[in-house]
């Protein structure tokens, strides 16, 4: 039976309750904004049909204010919430809270996000489902006298992680010289601090691997897809800033066997809804899971650019006790795609936030150019939520086109007023490591150690040694290049545009 759904409450803010909200407007269906004591001139409120308070400026009293956003969701007539990302996305509490005051929380059961966001007991679901695991502990460090005991069996490094926990918070290294019961102790404080849940477990840690997810859609009449995998492993602070689709390691049958994993847990946990099953992928790429993130993803967009599928409306579509509008067949996913994350954040100073009025916003535009963005010019950046600006994503027929599309719209993009990572973004764009699709989770202190990012034209020198970098790649790879003319000269920057010709870079597509 399905239940129409004509107003939605976003609970949230920024950039993505924009996205949501122009999802609604899409749909035909009413949106409502809510905002804090310093968002009541904000974007989202602006362009929302309905817009209400919910409290002062810190998250706790407004955007994490459960009984009151229900209370205006009752108010306002919505029969439904969208969380959005962050903030009560993946709080099973609140999805709760939602069931008993008869109102359709657009996202997994209450049920299935308590199961999945515990690490633990993800991990032991995925064990169940057949998926591949990390070697590690599958219960919790209560009992410190068989720590020892454990790591050894497991083999350093080890890597220890809360059990309620993401963002890297609760997250410590230990090798084999290392003190491991203080850093047990001290993970278990900051996990207790940041989720008010302090058990830990640990398991082996990957020596540089790649971080990429499966994008997974599942319906109320038990049908489960996947649309293909992200790459996501420039990151900084355990939290992703560029990503791509398709990964430049995937294979038809390493992105069939992953994509079947994923499907499999789902179909395991009873998952209804959008999500996304996240693995790291080792140096011979076998791929181990990590965890499922129980709502829409920061960087869905990319997904979207590849498939031409609109997340957001298979939510509503999932929400209202629809059928998904495709089969697995019918996802085929065409071009590459980018997104970076601008974020009010000073990379030079290893990302400090930056807040502030923005004084002046000006976007690139142009073929294949789309920018989820949250401010306007005169816009403030406060202190109380995440620094996010806006993401730019880029598509492109080929990786290659890709990378020059964004590397322009880098360089028009225009924000003052505050620091942002434009630069950085542009140079990871001109980074050996990324132009050959060679890079880990380790990308950023491998590539830039000083952060030294620096967003300008590039030498001669240095355009002849990107040519050199590609040409040496493509030998020894043996990748077939088409070109539409022969250069006229043998520059460094001629050669360059040879090689861009390239439609498969590194098992790519």
């Amino acid at each position: 039976m399905t239940t129409p759904i004509t107003k939605i409450l976003v609970a949230n803010r920024g950039e993505i309750a924009i996205r949501v909200i122009r999802a609604c407007r899409d749909a035909k269906i009413t949106s409502v904004a809510i905002y804090s004591g310093c968002d009541d001139t904000a974007y989202h409120v602006r362009l929302a049909d309905e817009a209400y308070w919910v409290g002062p400026a810190p998250s706790r009293d407004s955007y994490l204010n459960q009984r009151r956003i229900i209370e205006v969701a009752k108010i306002s007539g919505a029969q439904a919430i969208h969380p959005g990302y962050g903030f009560l996305a993946e709080n099973a509490a609140f999805a709760k809270l939602c069931e008993d005051s008869g109102i359709i929380f657009i996202g997994p059961k209450s049920e299935t996000i308590a199961l999945l966001g515990d690490k633990l007991e993800a991990r032991r679901t995925a064990i169940k489902a057949g998926l591949p695991v990390v070697p590690g502990t599958d219960f919790d460090i209560t009992d410190m006298s068989q720590v020892k005991q454990n790591a050894q069996e497991i083999g350093f490094p080890i890597l220890v992680k809360a059990a309620a926990g993401g963002g890297g918070k609760g997250m410590r290294v230990v090798r084999a010289d290392d003190p491991l019961e203080e850093s047990i102790a001290s993970a278990v404080r900051e996990a207790g601090s940041a989720f008010g849940d302090g058990r830990v477990y640990f398991e082996r840690y990957l020596e540089r691997p790649r971080h990429v997810e499966i994008q997974i859609l599942a319906d109320m009449h038990g049908n489960a897809i996947h649309l293909g995998e992200r790459e996501c492993s420039v990151q900084r602070r355990h939290q992703k800033v560029i990503e791509e689709s398709p990964s430049p390691i995937m294979t038809e049958e390493l992105r069939s066997r992953m994509g079947k994993a994923a499907v499999d847990i789902v179909k395991e946990s009873g998952y209804i809804g959008a999500g996304t099953v996240e693995f790291l992928v080792d140096q011979d790429r076998s791929f181990y899971f990590l965890e499922v993130n129980t709502r829409l993803q920061v960087e869905h967009p990319v997904t979207e650019m590849v498939t031409g599928i609109d997340i957001v409306r298979e939510q509503f579509r999932i929400a209202e006790g629809q059928e998904l509008s495709f089969r697995q067949e019918d996802v085929r996913p065409y071009g590459h795609a980018i997104e970076c994350r601008i974020y009010a954040e000073d990379p030079h100073q290893d990302f400090m936030p930056s807040t502030g009025t923005i004084t002046e916003y000006r976007e690139p535009a142009g073929p294949g150019i789309r920018i989820d963005s949250g401010v306007l010019s005169g816009s403030e950046i406060p202190i109380y939520y995440d620094p996010i600006i806006a993401k730019l994503v880029i598509w492109g027929r080929t990786r290659e086109e890709a990378m020059e599309r964004t590397l322009r719209a880098v360089m028009e993009y225009r924000i003052s007023g505050v620091h942002t990572t434009l630069d950085f973004a542009c140079a990871v764009m001109r980074s050996r490591g990324f132009i050959l699709g060679d890079y880990a989770t380790d990308f950023i202190d491998r590539e830039f150690p000083k952060r030294d990012f620096v967003c300008r034209d590039a030498t001669v020198e240095e355009r002849a040694a990107i040519a050199a970098i590609l040409y040496e790649h493509l030998s020894r790879h043996k990748v077939t290049t088409t070109m539409a003319r022969t250069p006229q000269d043998d520059s460094g920057w001629k050669a360059y545009h040879r090689a861009r010709g390239v439609r498969r870079l590194n098992g790519g597509r």
